[in-house]
């Protein structure tokens, strides 16, 4: 608590947070108190390490933009690095300097020296970027890859929620090695610490690869070259954590794993196929605690926002919410059932799979293999009296009827569908082979939606854009009266330097009208509702974007790229 006082002193730390840091002390065992701050938010990384280098009397230096020359790394031991987090830097005339996190571990510094035979010389570093570095120069699960080649035992870290069972097969026995169930967790650890949404392992001539889906973008993972030689023993043991078959290689598995990592339920879903080099696997992670599905939280301009909330809030009808894969779209819906869900409404959903278990909410899951489709859950749901029915998909015409008589009947019935903006929704249920008298009359609403990259608050700088690089359509631009500032991220430590960090909605909601519906019943194609909708006030979700990027949450360049494809009536 000396050196938390002096943190205060120096205004570090605020006073007020003073009785909860030390109950995160108390608890935090061996771990550097200046650690457990940051881990906390306690103090800005930036200031807090400041003040730190000052009282020990070291030197603090941002590793941002840090190249790491290959003489440096000659003679260091990838295990020690790992193990104590010292990261080198540079070599001159037998000294060699390193980065370390935590100034009390002064044996790590002993450890480097009596290893390398070199003099140390220690700095202060962000932990983050010296976590990045040594991914980056020694590769991620460096350190276990090089325990596998030594045959070293290890214990696992992640806490897998459901029992796993393998057979006695000499595949089997390799994959539930302990090194190999080390590398695995490091893969898995890795990507929820960054937020990944998707973990993508591919199999490719020579070598592996390793993407995660950061904020929409997949980024390649740095790794040892000689984890190639571990490839079967990974997806095996992927295999039996998902529960699946280990000696199938030439079909399509699809298989669920739940764990515990640093206290928060993750529940990963899997998909591998055969590929040319092997087998390819996609997990998609979803971190329950991080979900908070709430409609202020989805990002929508508070006009858009007042009137989805009318929509949802009526009798009877369906409201529809249109968009890619991952564009969202649970989220939306999700966040509409929590805004009306009380006590006088009963809700129940079907859903492929259940990917969030809400309270208050009967939610069923759908097994095709037994018959036990979005239909036939539908027929069966009527019985139960429900007010609201959320479909997870209509991805056929029997749903699409199903859907249409529920809400006939007096229920309110949400669902998505995959089209790219809210009026190709009619046409879609049109050529599933629906009614189109049926469409209009029970369709009430329809939001389209694409999730864009928020900028980087840490980085967030102003500029002058050029009108040339404007798009046409960008507000002021036609008129001859661009924006004179705009914003973007300039890349810092905090987003990884892209500049981005955290995604949110951008929406194009169209309400059904009269005249909508007129044009519904005539088949009309999807551009004509389009004009008209824009006409009744309709942003398209290329202006709800433009709205995003002069408000300073997102960039030009983000928006084009996500809309491109957007005609502007």
């Amino acid at each position: 608590m000396n050196l938390v006082q002096q943190f205060v002193t120096e205004g570090v730390v605020r006073e007020s947070d003073l009785s909860a840091i030390r109950e995160k002390l108390k608890t935090a065992g061996a771990k550097a108190p200046h650690l457990v701050l940051l881990e906390n938010g306690f103090a800005k990384e930036e200031e807090l390490l400041g003040s730190l280098a000052k009282q020990f009397g070291m030197k603090y230096v941002d590793l941002s933009q840090a190249q790491v020359p290959p003489e440096a790394l000659q003679g260091v031991p990838p295990k020690l690095v790992h193990r104590r987090g010292l990261m080198p830097l540079e070599r001159h005339n037998g000294t060699l300097k390193v980065a370390t996190a935590d100034p009390f571990d002064v044996y790590a510094v002993d450890e480097m020296q009596t290893a390398t035979g070199l003099q140390i010389e220690s700095v202060l570093a962000s932990p983050r970027e010296i976590n990045r570095l040594i991914k980056t120069y020694f590769g991620v699960g460096g350190e276990t890859v090089n325990a596998m080649v030594q045959q070293r035992q290890t214990t696992p870290d992640i806490e897998l929620l459901e029992d796993i069972e393998a057979d006695d097969s000499e595949v089997a026995k390799q994959a539930q090695e302990a090194s190999v169930v080390k590398l695995v967790n490091e893969i898995l650890i890795e990507a929820a610490n960054e937020r990944a949404s998707d973990i993508h392992i591919e199999p490719e001539e020579h070598s592996l690869k390793i993407r995660y889906r950061i904020d929409g973008v997949l980024q390649t993972q740095a790794l040892p070259p000689e984890i190639t030689r571990f490839q079967a023993a990974i997806i095996s043991r992927l295999k039996i954590m998902a529960r699946l078959n280990i000696a199938e290689k030439r079909l399509p598995q699809d298989g669920r794993i739940k764990m515990r990592v640093q206290n928060r339920e993750i529940d990963v879903r899997v998909s591998i196929i055969p590929m040319i080099h092997g087998e390819g696997i996609v997990m998609r992670l979803l971190d329950k605690q991080r979900m908070v599905f709430n409609l202020a939280n989805v990002g929508m301009n508070p006009e858009i926002a007042k009137i989805f909330r009318q929509l949802i809030d009526r009798p009877h009808g369906i409201v529809l919410v249109t968009g890619p894969t991952g564009s969202g779209k649970s989220t939306t819906l999700y966040s509409a059932l929590n805004e009306i869900k009380d006590q006088t409404l009963k809700i129940i959903t079907v859903e492929d799979p259940v990917e969030y278990q809400q309270e208050g909410i009967s939610q069923i899951q759908v097994h095709a293999k037994i018959g036990l489709n979005f239909a036939a859950s539908l027929r069966s749901i009527l019985r139960h009296d429900p007010d609201v029915i959320l479909i997870g998909e209509m991805r056929d015409l029997e749903t699409a009827e199903s859907a249409i008589q529920a809400s006939l009947t007096g229920h309110l019935v949400f669902s998505t569908l995959h089209t790219n903006d809210a009026p190709s929704a009619f046409t879609r249920l049109i050529d599933m082979g629906v009614e189109p008298f049926l469409v209009s009359s029970t369709v009430e609403g329809v939001m389209a939606q694409r999730l864009v990259r928020n900028i980087c608050p840490e980085c967030k700088t102003e500029y002058e854009p050029h009108p040339g690089d404007l798009p046409r359509d960008f507000p002021g631009v036609a008129e001859g009266n661009p924006p004179k500032v705009l914003w973007r991220g300039a890349g810092c430590r905090a987003c990884h330097r892209t500049g981005f960090r955290g995604r949110a909605g951008i929406f194009e909601l169209m309400v059904t009208n009269d005249h909508i519906k007129d044009l519904v019943t005539q088949r009309v194609n999807a551009n004509v509702i389009r004009q008209e909708a824009v006409k009744n006030g309709m942003l398209t979700l290329r202006q709800d974007g433009w709205r995003r990027v002069l408000d300073g949450k997102t960039t030009v360049d983000e928006v084009a790229r996500l809309t491109a494809g957007d005609i502007i009536a």
